[in-house]
C-alpha cells in the first residue's frame, strides 16, 4: 500500500482504542524497550504524545530515562520551515500544546542533533524493512539526516508491520529498530 492509504487506515485504527487500551499498550511498548542494548548512550530525543491523535503515551517512558538519569531532549515545530528545534527537558520546563495539540516547550536549553544518540520516533505505520509513514509533513526526515549518523532510530507503535510500503523516497531515513507491544523489530 502507498504511504496515503497506510496513513488514512492507521489513524482510523488509532482512533478504536479507548484511553485505557492506549495505556496498557503504551506500558507494553515502554516494558520492550528496557530489553534494547541502548541504555549507556546519554541523550535520548522523544516525542511528547498528541493525546487528540490517540499516539503512544510516551509518559511512561519519561519515567525510565528520569530514572536511569539521562539527558532528555524534545522539540519545537515550526511549520513554516518543517524544522524541529530541540530543547534539554529539565524541572523548569514549561509545556504548551501548539495549534496542532503537539506538546512542545516554550523554551529552555537548546541541543543540536548531532549530539543526540538515541531517537524515540511517532508513527503511524511501518514496513519489515525500517521503512515508516508519519503525518506526511517531514519534519523527522529533516531532523533525523541532521544526527550523528550511529544515532539509533527507534519506531514506536501499537501495530504490527507491513510487509512492504510502496513510494519510499529516498529523503526517507528509515529505523533501527521498532518497538510494538507484543515484538521488537530490529533492522
Amino acid at each position: 500500500m502507498t504511504k496515503s492509504e497506510l496513513r488514512k487506515i492507521y489513524k482510523q485504527k488509532r482512533q478504536a482504542h479507548s484511553a485505557e487500551t492506549i495505556d496498557n499498550l503504551s506500558l507494553q511498548i515502554a516494558n520492550n524497550l528496557l530489553e534494547l542494548p541502548i541504555w549507556e548512550f546519554s541523550y535520548y530525543h522523544i516525542f511528547l504524545s498528541i493525546t487528540e491523535q490517540k499516539e503512544i503515551n510516551t509518559d511512561y517512558i519519561l519515567s525510565i530515562l528520569s530514572g536511569k538519569d539521562k539527558h532528555t531532549i524534545i522539540s519545537k515545530s515550526d511549520f513554516q520551515t518543517t524544522k524541529l528545534t530541540h530543547f534539554l527537558l529539565t524541572d523548569a520546563t514549561i509545556i504548551k500544546k501548539n495549534a496542532y495539540n503537539i506538546p512542545e516547550p516554550i523554551d529552555g536549553i537548546p541541543i543540536a542533533s548531532n549530539v543526540i544518540d538515541v531517537v524515540f520516533i511517532p508513527l503511524l505505520a511501518f514496513d519489515k524493512h525500517g521503512h515508516r509513514v508519519g503525518y506526511g509533513k517531514g519534519f523527522y526526515d529533516g531532523f533525523l539526516k541532521d544526527c550523528k549518523p550511529e544515532t539509533i532510530k527507534i519506531g514506536l507503535s501499537f501495530f504490527e508491520a507491513e510487509s512492504h510500503i510502496e513510494g519510499i523516497f529516498e529523503n526517507d531515513v528509515p529505523l533501527d529498530f521498532c518497538i510494538t507491544p507484543t515484538k521488537t523489530y530490529r533492522f
